[in-house]
């Protein structure tokens, strides 16, 4: 199989996940899964009501498929959204996580934490970091 035969793409909301399906088009993957990861506190309240994280979810699912209609969509739950990220691909036996890095300036990553350099070191899966990532 392809390094493109099943692709997992997180998305952060409907924004991200258009700009992130349109980066992945040209590529023509042959399977992609689009994931959405609701951060879940351990003993803390989480940052949005479960419901409202859902919502988001859909939004960004809809967005996804304007570009790949025949996309599955998965809903995943976590405290860690690269660990879910990377479970979820292992899960789903995926070739590749494929991801629009984004996050502002280098100091707002690095006071919370750079979710792209952690994608890149901690992945036992291939990581494709897309073009046209760093305009949020």
């Amino acid at each position: 199989m392809s390094l493109l035969g099943h692709v997992v793409v997180p998305v952060a909301d409907a924004d991200d996940a258009r700009a992130t399906a349109r980066a992945l088009a040209p590529y023509t993957p042959d399977a992609v899964t689009v994931l959405h990861v609701v951060e879940k506190g351990e003993g803390v309240p989480d940052k949005t009501p479960v419901e409202q994280s859902e919502s988001i979810a859909a939004d960004a699912f809809d967005a996804f498929h304007e570009t790949f209609p025949d996309a599955t969509a998965e809903v995943r739950y976590g405290r860690d959204v690269v660990a879910t990220v990377l479970d979820a691909g292992r899960d789903l036996d995926a070739t590749a996580v494929a991801f629009r890095p984004r996050g502002g300036s280098r100091f707002v990553q690095l006071l919370s934490g750079d979710r792209t350099l952690t994608f890149v070191t901690e992945s036992d899966l291939p990581v494709l970091a897309l073009p046209g990532g760093s305009d949020e």
